[in-house]
């Protein structure tokens, strides 16, 4: 048999084997592909002229490089191991290790290069739809055109060829460096019989590390840590324990929970359990590099993801917070020019007009914390005042003070009391009675995110005629339109935009949601699409693992079989291996990200528990795949077992 003859039918015999290898490429290549033809479009250009759009794309460029890259290196490195018997007997018969490295390259080639072929048609074709949901997230009304891009063709295949070379180089030092010997070796496991000392210390530490990350970030914006410096210190703090105390979990923990579970059934474990927990006692604690970076990496995806979903499925309620009125302004000639459009379209509308007053304000026995860190001067604190008479159905008293326009940031950085006593500069103390969440002017016209103080007519009075000249600006009135009938917002938003921008400020509310959505939803959709992404490279990377392990134990099913356990004896206890396998990195992440979330979402938007629970909930649905897909191929085994 000539080399040739050996290349060809050694490639029809393993094309079989190298179905999930096929699956990894064409899914890589595509998936970059359809990235780069999309990026390149001129259709979701308005999306990318912006610097922060511009520079959002070519870092995700680069992170999905570094994740196709790492992974296909992976899937080969997992694959090579499944033939390191077959190069063994290749050298067994006589032939050298340069003859054995040209068989697998040229057999690599023709299953590499088919595949990105195959790749880059899937990569064109997804392209489109990828264009479709950057453009629904940021609310453009262009249509997405099927456009091949020559240049991301050229990318492509630059990038695929070096990593074909990295690939190439990967499996010349596999066949260099192991011996025959090692070759039918190099998949034989060796379990442990006991746990020692140190790995119940290092499980019990990892516990420890993960727990005090956890509270740490519960407690971080609480109030008790006030300086900046230390804020930022406290954070490295949190990633520096959470990221060890998960490859301590990993390499222990788990390990020692399982050890827990057989020491409290005596030893006695029926095959069900023999089969679970033959994972958690040796398999994660080998595998502890890897699970360490999946898992924090997930949470990471998970918790950006989070994060600007919260911005994006705030975008209304905030925006609300931020513009009073459907519209606001503070030019009374622009208000009147726009309410004489209005009439003259036969548009239903309110107005509304509020005085306002900025003032001086004392409220250094509302503040308990140190703030000086943050330029914040608590003695004199410059606030908005209106008066009672402008707000409904809001009555103030004599010699007491109502704040309004509670803002999360604010509340988090700088606490204060609902009650308590305030001075107000000129005119005396007051004393302040409630705190509400109502905002009755609009965030530009109040002093950068603090709240308004709502003053009784005979103090409002007063605060006028002691006003500070150098604290006021425009004409200190907000005039607000609201549209009594929804229909016929949009079409008032028109006339508001076919305006002349005057001097002093005026603003749209539904230009606001706009503008946040598309502000926001490139990088939602860059978060996204790296996320899946990572998403399912690791699942697959696990899905892999767990296929190189079932060949592994297809022996150990066999003498079951034999020993009269059934199918589904076999099948319980792989199912609840894979819940350990999947689910255990998957419950980790999530917890990972539900604790970075909560310590700092207020920052981002006004919802939390809706955004997170949706995020999260797609995440682990999808990552769910895998695991059943893991246990469909260890069906396959265990009915196959006996053949």
């Amino acid at each position: 048999m000539t080399l040739n003859q050996l290349i060809w039918k050694s490639f029809k015999k393993n094309i079989g084997h190298y179905s999930l290898y096929i699956f990894a490429l064409i899914f890589s290549v595509s998936l970059y592909f359809a990235f780069v033809t999309m990026s390149a479009s001129p259709d979701t250009s308005s999306a990318q002229q912006t610097t922060t759009g511009s520079v959002g794309i070519r870092l995700a460029s680069i992170v999905l490089i570094a994740i196709v890259a790492v992974f296909l290196l992976y899937a080969n490195r997992i694959f090579i191991k499944r033939r390191s018997r077959e190069i063994g007997l290749y050298q067994l018969i006589g032939m050298t290790k340069n003859q054995v490295f040209r068989v697998l390259s040229i057999e690599h080639f023709l299953l590499y290069f088919s595949s990105l072929a195959v790749g880059v048609f899937i990569g064109f074709a997804g392209s489109k739809f990828l264009e479709l949901i950057l453009l629904n997230i940021t609310g453009q009304t262009a249509v997405a055109s099927l456009v091949f891009s020559t240049e991301a063709l050229v990318q492509t295949l630059i990038l695929f060829t070096i990593i074909y070379a990295l690939i190439m180089v990967s499996n010349a030092l596999f066949i260099r460096k192991k011996s025959i010997l090692d070759l039918f070796n190099v998949r034989a496991t060796r379990e442990g019989k006991r746990q020692s000392v140190v790995e119940v210390i290092i499980g019990v530490l990892g516990i420890l590390l993960i727990g005090t990350g956890y509270y740490v970030s519960s407690v971080l914006f609480d109030g008790d840590i006030v300086r900046v410096e230390l804020i930022f210190g406290a954070m490295l703090f949190i990633l520096f324990t959470v990221i060890l105390g998960t490859y301590l979990f990993y390499k222990g923990s788990v390990s020692f929970i399982g050890h827990l579970i057989r020491k409290k059934k005596g030893g006695y474990l029926n095959v069900t359990e023999v089969i679970s927990l033959s994972s958690i006692l040796f398999r994660m604690k080998s595998n502890s590099l890897m699970l360490t970076v999946i898992t924090t990496v997930s949470a990471l995806a998970i918790g950006l993801l989070s994060l600007s979903y919260i911005t994006y499925y705030s975008a209304e309620e905030t925006a609300k917070d931020i513009v009073a009125g459907d519209f606001a302004f503070m030019d009374p000639d622009g208000s009147e020019a726009f309410i004489q459009k209005l009439e003259q379209n036969g548009i239903d509308f309110e107005a509304n007009e509020i005085e306002i007053v900025r003032s001086n304000l004392n409220v250094k026995e509302l503040v308990q914390a140190d703030l000086d860190s943050f330029n914040f001067d608590a003695s004199e604190m410059i606030v908005a005042v209106i008066g009672d008479e402008d707000v409904p159905n809001l009555n103030v008293e004599k010699d007491e003070v109502v704040f309004s326009g509670r803002n999360d940031l604010m509340e988090k950085v700088v606490s204060l009391e609902d009650t308590g006593t305030v001075l107000f500069e000129g005119v005396g103390e007051k004393q302040l009675t409630a705190t509400k969440d109502e905002y009755y002017i609009s965030y530009f016209f109040s002093s950068g995110g603090l709240p308004a103080a709502v003053v009784d007519s005979e103090t409002f009075t007063q605060i006028q005629e002691a006003r500070d000249p150098e604290l006021q600006f425009g004409s200190n009135v907000q005039v607000t339109v609201n549209i009594d009938g929804n229909g016929q917002l949009e079409e008032a938003n028109k006339l508001f935009n076919e305006m002349e921008s005057g001097e002093l400020p005026q603003y749209s509310r539904l230009n606001m949601t706009t503008d946040q959505k598309q502000s926001i939803g490139l990088s939602l959709f860059i978060i996204g699409f790296l996320g899946l992404t990572f998403l399912i490279t690791s699942g697959c990377i696990l899905y892999f693992k767990q296929v190189d392990e079932s060949e592994e134990e297809r022996a150990n099913y066999t003498i079951l079989r034999k020993l009269g356990f059934t199918r589904t004896d076999l099948l319980r206890g792989i199912i609840q291996k894979q819940l350990f396998n999947f689910g255990i990195p998957l419950a980790i992440g999530l917890l990972h990200s539900y604790f970075a979330v909560q310590s700092g979402w207020f920052i981002f938007g006004s919802e939390l528990w809706a955004p997170m629970f949706i995020v999260m909930g797609i995440y682990a649905s999808l990552y769910s795949i895998f695991g059943l897909l893991s246990i469909q191929h260890y069906r396959k085994v265990i009915r196959t077992s006996l053949r």
